[in-house]
């Protein structure tokens, strides 16, 4: 009984004691933390919203950001170095936090195809661009300011926030938003140095036959650039699956090949979120990720290569990452990149990303009034709440340009058989092989006799992983299954199951010692169910898989091995 009533006083005292804060705060919720404070203060930093313990933890969610503290310089293959930095360090400017533009103040611009624009458009889109380029280096809206901006983020100029990792917005899931992101304020700048808030950049529909050239736009005035390769100017047609040397084809057999190759990038080859957007990027060394999707590998990457210099080292300014965007063209090809996100949604029943890893993922931007934007993801997913739109354009030569077998199937199926009995299955997901020259394997597959349903809820996909490009050049190589004779074969045909292609970054090594800058070895995951069916194999238990160079950097390339997965 004692004891209860000592329990009793003390009770009382803490009450009275905790009572003058408890009296401080207005919320219920402040109430009981007070009091739980007072009981448990040693422990507490660890429990609550606020704490130190608690911001840690809730910055795992926020994806991955640049650090603007850590802007530095990077070398180039060929030695010299490559400095993109803003003259004053973007850590000391007044961020602001992304807003919408107003819908009822601000009109829908309308983005058109560049091979269609009027005489009136051109006229102000020079005089946009003329002003642009007068701007001088301190002003973040020049277009040498403009242009850096792609060098910043792609060259490993700044080191992610929370982390000393390296950090690019390429070859991950993070290509398609940023580059949304860039166009949508290069977009604003132009239209607001001209005063005209309907302005809106062109796009370079080079995915249908009757933009398969470079857009007369772009041979005159401030809109030309001299740093591309002469070979390639009107009216000579885009290689889509350019290999840096010529294809050789004619005019139509170009453009049938470049529809076959965009079938297999934005529909078959396209069927999961990951296999078109790339894989998940995430915070630190453990969360890093180099797997591009299907159009940032092709013809994203194949463009670049095919639009720059042949006179440059690594075909600048296009050919490489860091000097891309001084080409005004860069922004038209980027434009129609942008599209076929948006196209690829329509297809595919508007797949999304509910990853808060990539939707809290963030970067930096200024507006037309010199502001810097803080804009995350998750904010550039809608283009009509962005205020932009694209004039539609006819896709149905690409949508149905389904590829053919090069053999039928009934014809390759005893020579591929003949084959199997020359040839005993080898271990396939780990020979690490240099590629210089033509390799074939026997690829076994895990699931045989997949009902429709299992199809539909899961791709088939074929990974080459552990690719190390052992050095910055272009490299490129093609995937095959059951392949008869690969010296006539191409993306044409349903024996391709898709490309890698990997592009100069213009930087192959950072200055910062502080900076986990390592090369990293990259994989390529190529969705094939179609194709299966298509050589009627889905049946079969292997599968004949060829990877095929077609570039002299694949004698400075290594594969590790090559695999089946499945990815809903």
């Amino acid at each position: 009984m004692e004891t209860k009533k000592w329990g009793l006083v003390v009770s009382v005292v803490f009450i009275i004691a905790a009572l003058p804060l408890v009296l401080r705060v207005k919320d219920p919720r402040e109430i009981q933390y007070a009091l739980i404070r007072e009981l448990l203060k040693p422990s507490i930093p660890k429990l609550l919203p606020g704490s130190s313990s608690m911001r840690k933890k809730e910055a795992r969610i926020f994806g991955v950001s640049p650090n603007l503290t850590t802007c530095h310089q990077s070398s180039s293959p060929s030695g010299f170095r490559i400095y993109c930095c803003p003259p004053r360090s973007e850590s000391d400017e007044a961020i602001i936090e992304f807003q919408f533009p107003d819908p009822s103040s601000s009109p829908l611009r309308i983005r058109r195809a560049a091979h269609l624009v009027d005489h009136n458009y051109l006229t102000k889109y020079n005089k946009a661009l003329s002003i642009m380029k007068s701007l001088p280096y301190t002003d973040p809206r020049s277009f040498t300011r403009q242009a850096n901006l792609h060098c910043l983020y792609c060259t490993g100029s700044y080191n992610q926030k929370y982390s000393n990792s390296e950090f690019s917005i390429h070859r991950s899931w993070l290509f398609f938003p940023w580059h949304r992101m860039m166009l949508y304020f290069h977009e604003r700048i132009l239209g607001n140095l001209i005063g005209d808030d309907t302005f809106a950049l062109p796009f370079w529909s080079w995915d249908i036959p009757e933009g398969m050239v470079i857009p007369e736009m772009y041979m005159n005035a401030s809109l030309f650039h001299g740093e591309r390769d002469f070979s390639h100017f009107p009216p000579n047609v885009v290689d889509l699956d350019y290999r840096n040397k010529e294809s050789g084809l004619s005019p139509e057999d170009q453009i049938r090949t470049n529809l076959a190759l965009m079938y297999r990038q934005m529909v078959s080859g396209a069927k999961t979120m990951e296999l078109f957007m790339g894989c998940p990027y995430r915070l630190g060394e453990a969360g890093f990720c180099n797997s591009p999707g299907t159009i940032e590998l092709a013809p994203h990457n194949t463009v670049h290569d095919w639009i720059g210099s042949n006179s440059n080292p690594s075909r600048e300014d296009m050919g490489a990452f860091y000097s891309a965007a001084r080409d005004p063209l860069f922004y038209a090809h980027h434009a129609n990149i942008d599209r076929l996100w948006e196209v690829w949604g329509d297809i595919h029943n508007e797949m999304t990303i509910k990853d808060p890893d990539w939707l809290e993922s963030y970067f930096y931007f200024y507006d037309e009034k010199l502001q810097l934007n803080k804009i995350k993801v998750g904010d550039v997913l809608d283009t009509t709440k962005l205020g932009y739109g694209y004039e539609e354009v006819d896709i149905n030569p690409w949508l149905n340009a389904r590829p053919k077998p090069s053999v039928p199937p009934e014809i390759a199926r005893p020579l591929l058989k003949s084959r199997h009995l020359q040839h005993p299955l080898q271990p396939s997901n780990h020979f690490a092989r240099i590629l210089d020259g033509s390799l074939t394997y026997r690829v076994s597959r895990p699931k045989i006799g997949r009902s429709k349903k299992e199809k539909e809820e899961e791709e088939e996909v074929l990974v080459v992983h552990g690719i190390d490009v052992q050095g910055d050049m272009f490299v490129k190589f093609d995937v095959y299954i059951n392949v008869v004779d690969e010296t006539t074969i191409g993306p044409r045909f349903s024996e391709f199951a898709g490309t890698f292609v990997h592009i100069t970054s213009g930087a192959e090594s950072v200055s910062e010692s502080n900076i986990e800058a390592k090369r990293k070895k990259a994989n390529l995951k190529l969705g094939i169910s179609e194709i299966l069916a298509d050589l009627k194999a889905e049946g079969d238990q292997d599968i004949w898989v060829t990877l095929l160079p077609r570039s002299h950097g694949c004698i400075n390339t290594t594969v590790d091995g090559i695999k089946i997965d499945y990815l809903k």
